[in-house]
This record gives structure tokens, sequence and C-alpha cells, in this order.
């Protein structure tokens, strides 16, 4: 698991916007497929960089929360599910660097972030 920020040691450390439970029933989620959402280097697959590159413009529509499936390291028999590495990134989208700048980035921004 990765952990880009300290986690609370009790439910009252908690920020105010996480001690919601219910949070997702009134939240606008975008599925992103990264492959073909935006190609930050010309290669013609999409990547974290570019969809990082695209999250001012995810704001404006009034997103929420990103909903990436997956984009670990996988032999992609079955369209990634089959993960082999969990904590690796697949060479095309980018590498882990780029996924917790994108994280992070997207926090920034009040977006919420879930991966499958």
């Amino acid at each position: 698991m990765i952990v880009n920020e300290p986690v609370p040691d009790t439910f009252e450390d908690t920020p105010a916007r996480d001690r919601d439970p219910e949070w997702f029933k009134r939240a606008v989620f975008y599925e992103v497929l990264v492959r073909s959402f935006q190609d930050s280097n010309g290669d013609g697959v999409g990547d974290l960089k570019g969809l990082t590159a695209k999250l001012d413009y995810l704001q404006w529509l009034g997103v929420d929360c990103l909903w990436l499936p997956p984009f670990f390291k996988s032999p992609l028999r079955d369209g990634g599910y089959d993960v082999s590495d969990y904590t690796a990134v697949l060479p095309e989208f980018g590498d882990l660097a780029d996924f917790v700048e994108f994280v992070d980035a997207a926090h920034q921004r009040g977006m919420r972030v879930i991966i499958d």
C-alpha cells in the first residue's frame, strides 16, 4: 500500500472532509481509462502524466472522484486485472513517482482517487 500522507491515529485526527462515510452518495465519479485518456509523450498511449495534466479540466467538469481501472504491472492477459506487481506501474503509463504526483495533484484539487 502506498500512503503519501500521514495516516491518522484516531477518527478525531482525520480531516473533516474525510469523516463522512457516505461521501460517495453525493460524489460525481469519473472512470478514466489511462491508456486512452491523454498521451503526454507522443507515443500514442495515454499515461499518468497526461492524466495529471488534465486534472484542472476534470475539476472544471465537477468531478469529485476519479476511478482508475488497473494500471499496475501486468502480463495484460485479463485487461490488467492479472496484476503481477502491485508496487510497479505498467511502463507505458509511467512509473510509481508519476502515480504519486497524480494522486497529490488530485488531492490538491479536492478530488479523491479510487483504483480497481
